[in-house]
């Protein structure tokens, strides 16, 4: 009676044990499906940081490196140094190519103030010849219409002369006085002759001094292709020596000192060291519980028992497209693939979370991450 009564009672047992076992398992079943749903969580992932490639802008001898492959640098320390004397001698032909021009533009100043002093005085000259031709003019006329006076006069006087109705005292007085107003005729047109040639010699050196004031213009045009010049030169010069741009990691370092370095020639790289991201892959059925801002959980392989706090930048909006399901993009018609996938995996997009504490010894581009959206 009593075996009977124990094996009710651990069959009660049981099945109370089932019931809570099953219980259990159901609320913590329920319990992993809602944290998965509102703080999705993936290994997925991989610490990533912008980088830049260091390259010359000027060629020559390598003649200083101060940094090593792997090396921490602070911003503003020396990365590497080229031998700058060639540069140097190109700024100091460059400022005396300039400094020649500045000589050759003053000398002309000087030589063009004199010649607008000249300039002034061949208009002067212009006016004072041109008052001279006037008045040569008006005497030419005066001294025509005397002479033409006194001609008419000689020639009215001597037929009568033969009529005896003048004598021939008169005929001379009017033959000598159409013979001096010819000669001033004479004289007045070579003063008119005089005055319009030193017209003309005036008008010609006031249009060579005008000339020769305007060739000033072309040194002065000259100006600015030798400032640009100096400017290349110092620009050279100074991009002998590369400082870094900001605090950064040095890595992949492939030259040594004495080596020739070429424009362009990447030397190595620089990490930025300021700001790391973690880039988890996410499946698309998650991102609706994920928006920019968020904070995020960020573990590394290395210390996977480190917490570092991280905030959702943004989500992508892109992968390549899987050939296997809408073929090959061509620009002809689309390359559909006929085949049949029974089962169908969840495409993936990247989620960059910035990481805001994190390590500069600790985190290295490429690493293994593991990232947790805290939710809402």
């Amino acid at each position: 009676m009593e075996n009977n009564q124990n094996a009710v009672v651990r069959k009660r047992l049981g099945r109370w044990v089932s019931v809570v076992i099953v219980t259990t398992a159901a609320v913590l079943g329920l319990f992993v499906l809602f944290h998965t749903n509102y703080y999705p969580r993936t290994d997925d992932a991989e610490i990533f940081a912008n980088f830049i490639g260091i390259a010359p802008q000027v060629e020559g001898p390598l003649v200083r490196l101060t940094v090593k492959d792997n090396q921490f640098v602070k911003k503003g320390e020396l990365l590497y140094e080229i031998d700058d004397r060639p540069y140097e001698y190109a700024l100091e032909n460059a400022l005396s190519e300039q400094k020649a021009l500045e000589g050759q533009i003053s000398d002309e100043q000087r030589k063009i103030a004199a010649l607008v002093s000249g300039v002034s005085v061949a208009q002067a000259n212009i006016h004072s010849m041109a008052a001279n031709v006037t008045t040569a003019e008006r005497g030419v006329s005066r001294a025509r219409a005397q002479w033409s006076y006194a001609n008419n006069n000689l020639h009215r006087l001597e037929p009568l002369l033969t009529k005896q109705f003048v004598s021939v005292d008169e005929v001379d007085k009017a033959r000598s006085s159409e013979t001096a107003q010819a000669e001033a005729l004479r004289q007045a047109e070579s003063q008119l002759q005089l005055a319009q040639a030193e017209l003309n010699s005036a008008l010609a050196q006031h249009e060579q001094a005008r000339h020769a004031v305007t060739t000033l213009e072309p040194l002065i045009n000259q100006r600015g292709a030798k400032e640009a010049a100096v400017k290349k030169a110092r620009y050279d010069l100074d991009r002998c020596r590369v400082y870094a741009p900001f605090d950064a990691r040095v890595t992949n370092l492939t030259i040594s000192e004495g080596a020739y370095a070429h424009v362009g020639q990447q030397m190595f790289m620089l990490i930025d060291a300021r700001t790391w991201w973690a880039v988890g892959n996410f499946r698309e059925g998650e991102l609706k519980r994920i928006t920019p801002g968020m904070k995020a959980d960020v573990y590394v392989m290395s210390r996977p028992n480190v917490r570092f706090v991280g905030v959702v930048e943004s989500i992508g909006f892109g992968v390549t497209p899987d050939p296997d399901v809408i073929g090959k993009l061509e620009p002809s018609l689309p390359d559909v693939q006929r085949t049949l996938n029974w089962v169908h995996l969840a495409s993936r997009f990247p989620v960059r979370v910035r990481v805001e504490n994190p390590t500069p010894d600790l985190f290295r581009v490429g690493q293994s991450a593991v990232v947790t959206i805290r939710g809402e």
